[in-house]
C-alpha cells in the first residue's frame, strides 16, 4: 500500500477545477462562466491554492492573466491527473454497464460482409451486445458515443488497421445471361443493357464504381442502353439479382453471392479501385476491452476470407 495522503497534501479538487479552468482560459472570467460560478468566486478559490502553496501561480497584469512557472508546472500536473481520473473513471462505470460493442460502417459492409459472419462472434462472446450504426455519413465517434467504425475510403486516406482493399467487376443475374437477343459476350455488349449504378454524380454517365473496370477493360467512353441509380449499394445489389440489369460487384463483399450462383461475372477481368475498408478507434473504444476484441475477431475473418 502507497503512503497515505492528508488533507493538507492536496488541495481540494473543486479548488483544482477552478485552476484547471482559469489556466486554460487565462481568464478567471471565462473559467468562472464554464464552471457556472461568479468571477470573484474563482478568484477566491484560486488565491486559496496559491496561499496553500505558498507560490503565486498567476501573473496578474491589466486585462491579462499569465501562469507563472510554478503555475505551470502545477497546471501540466493537474491536467495529467484529472485527465487519468477521467479515464479511470470511465474503465470502472463501463465495467459496471452492459458490455457493448457500439460500431459504425457503410450500409454495404453491414449487409454483405458483416451481419452473415456476426454470429461466428456473438456465439463466442455471448455476454457482448453489438449495435451497429449502418450509414454513410462519416459520423464522429465520440460525439455518437460509438466505440469505433469500418470505413470505406481511399487507400491513401486509411490511416488505421486495414481490412482488405476492394476490387471490382461486371455481375448480374444467371437469368440476364442466358437472354440470347441481348447477349454478354464481351464488355462493349454493355452498350445494349441497363447499367446500376450507385451514387452518380448528375454531371456523368456513369457511376464511380465502373470507372476502375471500364478503363481497365479499355471502354472507358461506353454509353449503356440506359441507367438506373441509387443511392445506397445495396439497393444495386438486389436490382441486379432481380435481373433489372448489370452492376458492378465489389469484392470481397460479394463473394458468396457469386458462390451461391445468385449473381454471376459475365467477363473476366477484375479491376482494383484503390479503395479499402480500415478500422477507425473512438476514444471509448481503446478502453473497451470487447471492442477490442471486435477488431481482432474482424482482422481475423478478413484474412481468413482472403485465403478461401
Amino acid at each position: 500500500m502507497g503512503t497515505p495522503i492528508t488533507r493538507q497534501d492536496l488541495p481540494r479538487m473543486d479548488l483544482l477545477r477552478s485552476f484547471e479552468a482559469a489556466a486554460r482560459h487565462l481568464s478567471f472570467t471565462s473559467a468562472a462562466q464554464e464552471l457556472f460560478l461568479t468571477q470573484s468566486a474563482v478568484s477566491r478559490q484560486i488565491q486559496q491554492i496559491e496561499a496553500g502553496l505558498g507560490v503565486p501561480l498567476f501573473e496578474r497584469r491589466h486585462r491579462a492573466l499569465s501562469l507563472t512557472d510554478a503555475g505551470h508546472t502545477m497546471y501540466r500536473a493537474v491536467v495529467d491527473c484529472l485527465d487519468r481520473l477521467r479515464d479511470a473513471t470511465a474503465l470502472v462505470r463501463a465495467s459496471t454497464l452492459t458490455r457493448m460493442v457500439a460500431m459504425t460502417t457503410t450500409p454495404g459492409f453491414a449487409s454483405f460482409w458483416l451481419i452473415p459472419r456476426l454470429a461466428r462472434f456473438t456465439a463466442s462472446h455471448p455476454q457482448v451486445d453489438v449495435r451497429i450504426s449502418a450509414t454513410l455519413d462519416s459520423l464522429d465517434l465520440n460525439r455518437a458515443g460509438l466505440d469505433m467504425s469500418v470505413r470505406f475510403c481511399p487507400l491513401a486516406d486509411g490511416d488505421g488497421p486495414a481490412l482488405f482493399e476492394e476490387t471490382v467487376m461486371p455481375v448480374c443475374s444467371p437469368g440476364l445471361l442466358k437472354q440470347r437477343d441481348n447477349p454478354l459476350k464481351k464488355p462493349a455488349d454493355l452498350a445494349h443493357h441497363t447499367l446500376l449504378a450507385y451514387d452518380v454524380p448528375q454531371n456523368q454517365a456513369l457511376a464511380l464504381d465502373w470507372e476502375p473496370w471500364l478503363r481497365l477493360m479499355g471502354h472507358p467512353d461506353i454509353r449503356p442502353q440506359n441507367t438506373v441509380r441509387f443511392s445506397q449499394y445495396p439497393d444495386v445489389v438486389t436490382a441486379a439479382v432481380a435481373g433489372q440489369g448489370v452492376a458492378i460487384g465489389r469484392f470481397p463483399l460479394l463473394n458468396q453471392m457469386l458462390k451461391n450462383k445468385s449473381l454471376v461475372a459475365p467477363f473476366k477481368g477484375i479491376a482494383a479501385s484503390k479503395r479499402g475498408y480500415f478500422i477507425a478507434w473512438g476514444t471509448r473504444g481503446q478502453h473497451n476491452p470487447d471492442a477490442q476484441d471486435f477488431a481482432k475477431w474482424l482482422r481475423t475473418e478478413a484474412a481468413s476470407a482472403a485465403l478461401q
